[in-house]
């Protein structure tokens, strides 16, 4: 048990700090937010079309719309521009709240990773290892690159996703796959 918990709390720290490189020092999400000269406008038109908090896909239909009102929209707007807009009523520079988050979820992450891992018996290094590429990799592919899928995202705004997949979870089954298999002192 203390295996468990010493390899969760380094682990989710592990994976905590490749997330704050990611973000602050690597930059390698900047094309998920990039900056451009229109953004007074183009808030002064979202803060006057009264919108409540949450996402926005334009075009779009009215969830009243009927299958040939739907399809009418697809058809005329097809090779069109488009968006996708996270509409929130006020910013907030406090980060205390989602680091504290961020790291509990991490810890959860990990603690659920080794409970997957060890199911059955205490499996090799390479096998943690591996184990913990495949859960940061299986996350993207369901996160990151089905939006990527389905609505179009461009691929330089999912590819720090990517990066943090491998990254985090390889440093973490690296750490994982040296604890784990450590021999117990008596």
């Amino acid at each position: 048990m203390k295996k468990w918990i010493i390899g969760s709390i380094v682990g989710a720290i592990i994976v905590f700090a490749w997330q704050a490189c990611s973000w602050m020092f690597l930059d390698l999400h900047k094309a998920e937010h990039r900056y451009t000269p229109a953004q007074d406008q183009i808030m002064s038109t979202l803060n006057a079309a009264n919108l409540e908090e949450g996402t926005y896909v334009m075009p779009n239909f009215p969830s009243t719309a009927t299958r040939e009102e739907q399809e009418k929209v697809w058809k005329d707007n097809g090779g069109k521009p488009w968006a996708t807009v996270f509409y929130g009523k006020a910013a907030s520079a406090d980060m205390t709240t989602p680091m504290i988050w961020g790291f509990v979820i991490d810890l959860l992450l990990v603690i659920l990773l080794i409970s997957i891992l060890v199911r059955g018996g205490l499996p090799s290094f390479i096998g943690i290892f591996t184990g913990a590429i495949a859960v940061g990799v299986f996350s993207f592919l369901w996160g990151p690159y089905m939006m990527h899928n389905w609505y179009q995202v461009p691929w330089s705004s999912i590819i720090g996703h990517l990066y943090d997949a491998i990254g985090a979870w390889g440093l973490c089954g690296l750490w994982l796959g040296w604890w784990l298999r450590r021999p117990v002192n008596p």
